[in-house]
């Protein structure tokens, strides 16, 4: 079982200024895991997530922003054979998430970094994922993010990205006036996902199903990296 900080080892948190941790308050963290479960029906939500994913025993995957690691353990669960690494930029969640990793004795590698700034080397996993993270970037992070994504998929590989959406019914619509009136929410809630992983570079683009939750509207999306072509 790895548990490794490719970067700033020691007490020194990557966390840049602004950076939005997963519970968006450290002091709510005790509440992360308890709330997604409830208004969030998180369990459904992941299965179908990784349903949709088509993981294969020799695929290594990688789950970018893992939080307390509830997909990272679900995906170990499911295909134990499968290579599994969650990264998140937040040590306190993966604090959390090591020890529930601990705790089911999964052999599961946890990262300490960025969206951005992926510390992997080119075309080295089948399957990326992404949960409720993308809201939380400004612009230009979205973008970099999608690009690193892009870089370390390999040819023929595919991203799965699960975040909020375009609001549908009259309640999401006042919800989001309320809930997503900062900027790093505005192309999630302005239906622009799809369109930024095109000009990413991602080919393939697909709006796989929507799921409505009492906190807004959560979007599927699959995108694949061209396939080698030599």
């Amino acid at each position: 079982m790895s548990h490794r900080r490719r970067k700033g080892d020691g007490v020194r948190s990557l966390r840049p200024e602004g950076y939005i941790p997963a519970a968006e308050r450290d002091w709510l963290l005790p509440l992360y895991d308890p709330v997604l479960r409830v208004l969030f029906h998180e369990e459904e939500v992941k299965r179908q997530l990784l349903a949709q994913a088509n993981v294969h025993p020799d695929h290594r995957l990688l789950d970018v922003g893992c939080g307390t690691g509830t997909l990272v353990l679900r995906v170990k669960t499911e295909c134990p054979e499968a290579e599994v690494v969650g990264l998140d930029g937040d040590p306190k969640a993966l604090a959390v998430a090591r020890r529930k990793v601990a705790e089911a004795g999964a052999d599961v590698t946890l990262d300490e970094g960025l969206a951005y700034e992926l510390p992997y080397p080119d075309a080295c996993f089948d399957r990326v994922f992404a949960s409720l993270v993308l809201h939380h970037l400004t612009g230009e992070q979205k973008q970099r993010s999608l690009a690193e994504i892009l870089r370390v998929l390999v040819p023929g590989g595919t991203f799965h990205l699960l975040d909020f959406g375009t609001p549908v019914s009259l309640w999401e619509r006042l919800l989001a006036r309320i809930a997503f009136r900062s900027a790093e929410a505005r192309d999630n809630i302005d239906g622009r996902l799809a369109a930024l992983l095109r000009e990413a570079g991602f080919e393939h683009v697909e709006e796989l199903a929507r799921r409505g939750t009492i906190v807004g509207s959560l979007w599927y999306y699959r995108a694949a990296k061209a396939p080698d072509k030599r």
